[in-house]
């Protein structure tokens, strides 16, 4: 029997988000197991944008006690919503935090990212009013092109703060822009090693591995990886390109499911949802759930995807709308309140968030982000 816990932001719907809280662990320890020197590694997990849909707060508690050392969010915000859900562990803010939110991040033992001398500013007036010195960590920016000081002025930069009294720093880091492609991963690589060539690196976490440079690169230095898309059981491989490396098994997280709340059988010609874009080639026994748009499934879907029910797959039909969707149940001894899923496991049946992605062009991260809108979700274990 499964262990549930709920978190809800709607109570009643017949429709949710499912995590599996089990696969949650088993994927990290299947990660750990493919990493080199995994004992000399702090490990960090990515749960910006509340976990990539997932959950970050319902994910953190099983994350830490799988061996996962830190955490990385987005924003200050969503590093004080684990704070004030008693999450201990050291937080990093990846992004650019404004100096006006110093304070808060210093007042919560919050580390953020910094990169210009704007920040060193903000933090000596930081430290003159408080006392009190903030974590940071140093952004480099070696071909990204977003945020970071540019990593040919990146060692006067670290050499300059590395014994600053107004602030105590803890690493440096990178972010690659593809770590799929050769070319762009080494010219990366190749960049950050210049910045650490010339700084010293004692006593300060280094960090340019993601998901897949996770399982690429061994570097000594690199003690620190920040895992990311894996840890959900999505792969960080561009579908259609030949793989860089090999995964470790993985297992979705993520299922969405439905109760049918109305079942009927239209007659031949007959057509269904808005536009008519379906129309039955035969008497075609109709179920609908309440799971729409709006609730991040996108419309250009429609027709195009399939759901499960009781270990049989049934092909949606029709435009999918704001708050409802309908699948072909022909043949079936289905009735209203029975559960269909649409992404996940059912029985035999997987459904995968990589094939959505696949069909619309984009990829899993942004879909499973996206789920977050208005389902509730339940966890699962």
């Amino acid at each position: 029997m499964k262990n549930v816990r709920t978190s809800f932001t709607n109570k009643h719907r017949d429709s949710w988000v499912e995590v599996d809280l089990g696969h949650l662990e088993e994927n990290i320890l299947n990660i750990k197991k493919c990493i080199k020197n995994v004992e000399n590694k702090h490990l960090m997990a990515v749960i910006k944008a509340d976990g990539y849909g997932h959950g970050s707060l319902m994910s953190a508690p099983t994350l830490l006690a799988c061996g996962i050392d830190s955490l990385a969010v987005a924003s200050i915000d969503e590093g004080i919503e684990l704070r004030e859900n008693k999450i201990k562990c050291p937080i990093l803010v990846l992004g650019a935090v404004p100096v006006w939110a110093f304070e808060a991040a210093l007042n919560y033992d919050i580390e953020i990212s910094v990169f210009n001398d704007e920040h060193i500013e903000a933090l000596k007036l930081l430290y003159e009013r408080c006392n009190k010195k903030l974590k940071v960590q140093v952004k480099v920016d070696t071909g990204m092109n977003r945020i970071g000081i540019n990593y040919k002025n990146a060692p006067s930069f670290i050499n300059k703060i590395r014994n600053l009294d107004c602030l105590e720093l803890t690493g440096v880091f990178t972010h690659f822009a593809d770590a799929e492609n050769r070319e762009i991963l080494n010219n990366q690589t190749e960049r950050f090693n210049y910045v650490l060539d010339n700084i010293d690196i004692k006593n300060l976490k280094i960090h340019s591995q993601n998901s897949l440079g996770a399982f690429i690169l061994d570097d000594d230095r690199y003690n620190l990886i920040r895992l990311g898309i894996v840890i959900y059981g999505l792969s960080p491989l561009t579908y259609g390109v030949e793989p860089i490396c090999k995964l470790p098994e993985l297992k979705q997280l993520i299922s969405v499911k439905g109760r049918i709340t109305n079942i009927h059988t239209i007659k031949k010609g007959e057509g269904v949802s808005y536009g008519h874009i379906y129309k039955a080639n035969k008497d075609t026994k109709v179920a609908t759930i309440p799971i729409g748009y709006a609730d991040g499934i996108s419309r250009n879907l429609s027709g195009k995807i399939q759901g499960s029910i009781e270990g049989v797959y049934v092909p949606q039909i029709g435009r999918i709308t704001m708050d409802q969707m309908m699948f072909d149940v022909s043949g079936l001894d289905v009735k209203v309140g029975d559960i269909i899923t649409i992404l996940g496991y059912d029985k035999d049946n997987f459904l995968s968030v990589d094939n959505w992605a696949q069909i619309l062009g984009t990829i899993n991260y942004e879909l499973t982000c996206r789920l977050k809108v208005r389902l509730p979700r339940v966890y699962v274990r």
